[in-house]
């Protein structure tokens, strides 16, 4: 699987070895960047990058997914959910790592490098790899709903209205 990789200053030491990690499980890792430490790098142009690899790369049909990191993740994680096709998610433990990809078929996670020990952060990442989209029907109509809406502003009739 080819595993696209951005962060800023907090995730660095995190990126460089998460990199060799999954490598040595075999995955083409594409770094996004930053190439070296700076305090006051900007995350967005990394994240974004690393997030539309990932749909051009499944455009492609290559098997592509996305982890960037920041000191929360949180900023990471809205960067590149303002690539259209991607579906990021905070991930802080296997759970929801596990989730991220059984319920929302999710195709990037961010995490925040300075919330984890870094085994901790290696063990969400290889869930997150290794657990496939559980394509239960309920999943796929929620995920159909919000590709709908990132696509023209379409949403389901508000059962409320009158």
């Amino acid at each position: 699987m080819r595993i696209h990789i951005a962060t800023d200053h907090a995730g660095l030491e995190f990126s460089t070895q998460l990199q060799h990690h999954l490598a040595g499980q075999g995955h083409e890792v594409v770094d996004h960047g930053p190439v070296e430490y700076d305090p006051v790098d900007d995350y967005p142009s990394f994240c974004i990058r690393a997030a539309q690899a990932v749909v051009d790369d499944r455009a492609r049909g290559v098997d592509a997914l996305g982890v960037v990191f920041g000191g929360s993740g949180n900023g990471e994680q809205i960067a590149a959910n303002k690539v259209a096709g991607v579906r990021a998610a905070l991930v802080w433990s296997i759970a929801t790592a596990e989730l991220a990809r059984e319920h929302n078929d999710a195709n990037v996670i961010a995490i925040g490098a300075r919330q984890h020990a870094f085994g901790d952060v290696v063990s969400f990442i290889d869930r997150f790899v290794q657990t496939p989209f559980s394509g239960d029907e309920r999943h796929v109509r929620r995920i159909a709903q919000i590709a709908a809406y990132e696509a023209d502003g379409s949403l389901e009739p508000d059962p409320r209205a009158n």
